[in-house]
């Protein structure tokens, strides 16, 4: 449900973040300083060092790119609270499914919950410490 402007501005990002982008511009400043240096001749000069008119044209270059970026980060933030909103849904619905999957067959669900909480206390040791903790193998769970 992207609008043009979006679409825009994801393609300006997209064409934005790439090295061709880098060599196109790294090309452009070399061309232009070495025209207004006087390299090939003194006529061909229009922007004299300090180069005042590169200046501008760059300085409104980044205020654009820094806009369309931050459009395009606006909208990956907006992407990714609803894939959060989901991932907790679907989260929600497994965890009853499988409270209700445990009840249907007898299952204790206070020893389950206990049995979980330690393979997280463990998990997270074996993450956060090189102590020498060993992750839980899957045949512990």
């Amino acid at each position: 449900m992207r609008t043009s402007q979006d679409r825009f501005a994801d393609a300006i990002t997209a064409l934005a973040g790439t090295m061709g982008f880098v060599y196109v511009h790294a090309v452009w400043f070399a061309v232009w300083i070495a025209l207004n240096l006087g390299l090939f001749g003194r006529s061909a000069v229009f922007d004299p060092y300090p180069f005042g008119l590169l200046t501008t044209i760059v300085s409104l270059e980044a205020i654009f790119l820094s806009t369309f970026v931050m459009v395009s980060q606006n909208r990956q933030a907006a992407r990714e609270n609803v894939r959060a909103d989901l991932d907790f849904e679907t989260n929600l619905r497994a965890e009853i499914w499988a409270v209700h999957t445990g009840k249907a067959l007898g299952l204790n669900p206070e020893e389950i919950e206990r049995h979980v909480q330690e393979t997280i206390r463990q998990s997270r040791r074996a993450m956060d410490s090189e102590a020498g903790v060993q992750p839980v193998e899957p045949e512990a769970l």
